[in-house]
């Protein structure tokens, strides 16, 4: 074909058409009008194409890198699942160490008391009851579990069992208005009554009006008749603030629970009470109080070498 004007002209043409045809196929997508010439053409010179593919390898790998950035897009995003999900199960790991730990610290507490517990864990918050402040747990009459057992963790008093099913049963926390439980002061005895009040500290009314009482003194549970609903000795909390007495027959105290109400997870029903009282051994050690450091005096001496200053 000889370079002539007439012969630029159809070139310019064809050239024009061509765009037209591709930018009707690429906005027409998968409904595009030539779709059924592509797979006609595909058809005839797809085996061509993949011997030519042989030859022009480089080039053949670049456009197949840009056709599939999609793919490793969607393995990217494959990745990054798998690594959530690997982070979620180092994440209940992690929750299965803590909860080793307070099943550990559960144990010993149980151990210092001759407790005999099932353990279970808190599965939900609130009861179909109208309870305020329960949680339900995943141990039931199968287990062993009857109303009115005592319940504790490894830091104290959680409550009592109030209703019990095959698999799971309502525990009534000792921070709920109508919980309420014997109490007995450490090396003083003072017997008194501690209530719930929801999400502050608990009210102890102590029997005798002018027992001598302070802020950081313990108490522990003073045990119910035939050890149902409260077995003795388990650990209750420490008060942080004294009522004035004002005169009255009894003394009122603010008493801080040992036990996270908000944070129960591992928890142990006393199952058979000890043989004998555990007074106070189950309470937690006390702090040691610290050495006040040594005090050391200078006494300053005039310095006999030294000499008035010079009058002028």
């Amino acid at each position: 074909m000889r370079d002539t004007r007439e012969s630029r002209l159809l070139l310019v043409l064809l050239v024009a058409i061509a765009f037209a045809l591709i930018t009707v196929d690429i906005r027409g997508g998968e409904q595009s009008p030539l779709d059924g010439v592509r797979q006609v053409a595909a058809s005839a010179f797809g085996p061509v194409e993949k011997g030519v593919a042989t030859v022009v390898d480089p080039i053949g790998n670049a456009v197949g890198a840009v056709r599939d950035s999609g793919e490793r897009h969607t393995r990217i995003s494959e990745l990054e699942r798998e690594n959530a999900a690997l982070k979620a199960r180092l994440g209940s790991s992690d929750r299965n160490r803590n909860r080793a730990a307070e099943l550990d610290k559960l144990l010993k507490t149980a151990g210092a008391g001759q407790y005999g517990i099932k353990g279970a864990q808190v599965i939900a918050v609130g009861a179909a009851q109208g309870f305020s402040w329960t949680v339900t747990i995943d141990a039931g009459s199968r287990d062993g579990i009857r109303r009115d057992m005592t319940v504790l963790n490894g830091d104290g008093l959680v409550g009592r069992v109030t209703t019990v099913g095959p698999s799971t049963a309502t525990v009534l926390l000792a921070t709920d208005p109508d919980f309420t439980v014997g109490t007995r002061m450490e090396k003083t005895n003072e017997i008194g009554f501690a209530t719930g009040q929801g999400d502050r500290t608990l009210r102890v009314q102590l029997l005798n009006g002018r027992a001598d009482v302070k802020r950081g003194d313990r108490l522990v549970t003073f045990g119910s008749s035939a050890d149902r609903p409260f077995v003795p000795g388990v650990p209750v909390g420490q008060v942080v603030k004294v009522e004035p007495s004002k005169g009255d027959l009894t003394r009122t105290l603010q008493v801080r629970p040992y036990v996270g109400f908000s944070q129960l997870d591992v928890v142990g029903v006393v199952v058979q009470a000890p043989r004998t009282d555990p007074r106070d051994t189950v309470l937690p050690p006390k702090p040691a109080k610290p050495k006040p450091a040594p005090t050391v005096t200078v006494t300053a001496s005039p310095n006999p070498s030294a000499s008035a200053s010079p009058r002028s």
